[in-house]
């Protein structure tokens, strides 16, 4: 199998559908090795089974990716699967809003826990056999709230603020052990978790950007693939910004 990740192994979470589906494909018809982590192992298995005519090995596997005990197991499968994960890309996550002023400490809780400790919790997982082999991609799905914020989405903006100041912290750390960790900070994408806020919340967040469209899947998959291969060396901590003109860094 030929591509431009020939022989590399991939792990996605949240692989099922959406960016992680999208990312999923790009990489199978890149020659990657892909393993898909859903929360469903169904839906899980049905994504691996869209990748089979690319001619790569596939694993689908469930986890919650805020519980530890469920990551640890996960990526020791995946491991076990492929033999080995290069490339990790952080995508699960969830998306829900309310006003501060409303919003529970439980609705706080989940979103962190599942937008931003599972960052934490899957890098940890597969980074010693990364350092030891002096080889890895990390690569996070952000968002461009995490640069701007927005009204009803307080929680969701401090967790993928989060995740670029882990971003950036993580690429000190191991840059010099051969591993890139960068993020992706899409806009608005066309997803069941955009398509399911509200509908005054996305009507006014698309007359924002300056395209005046949410974004395709199909337009962020490929910043992965860059991030994932060897033309991606040289981004580090980067935050790469597919987001139709919503923050222009």
């Amino acid at each position: 199998m030929s591509g431009r990740l020939a022989g590399k192994k991939a792990l996605v979470t949240g692989g099922a559908r959406g960016i992680g589906g999208a990312i999923a494909t790009a990489f199978a018809r890149e020659g990657a090795d892909v393993a898909v982590l859903d929360l469903k192992i169904e839906a899980a298995e049905a994504r691996t089974a869209e990748l089979a005519p690319f001619g790569v090995k596939t694993f689908a596997v469930a986890a919650d990716v805020s519980d530890e005990a469920q990551v640890e197991a996960a990526v020791r499968k995946v491991e076990g699967a492929l033999g080995r994960i290069d490339i990790l890309v952080n995508n699960a996550g969830i998306d829900t809003t309310s006003v501060v002023a409303e919003m529970g400490t439980a609705m706080w809780d989940q979103m962190m826990a599942v937008n931003l400790r599972s960052v934490f919790l899957c890098t940890r997982a597969v980074l010693k056999p990364m350092i030891a082999r002096k080889f890895g991609r990390i690569i996070n799905i952000a968002s461009q709230l995490g640069h701007k914020g927005a009204p009803e989405m307080a929680h969701y903006a401090a967790a993928k603020a989060g995740v670029i100041g882990f971003t950036r912290s993580l690429a000190y750390e191991v840059a010099r052990d051969g591993i890139t960790v960068n993020a992706i900070c899409p806009g608005p994408i066309e997803t069941e978790l955009f398509k399911a806020l509200p509908e005054e919340w996305k009507k006014r967040k698309l007359g924002e950007l300056p395209i005046g469209r949410a974004g395709h899947v199909d337009e962020i998959a490929p910043t992965a693939v860059l991030l994932a291969s060897e033309e991606g060396a040289y981004y580090i901590g980067a935050t790469m910004n597919p987001n139709g003109g919503d923050v222009m860094l």
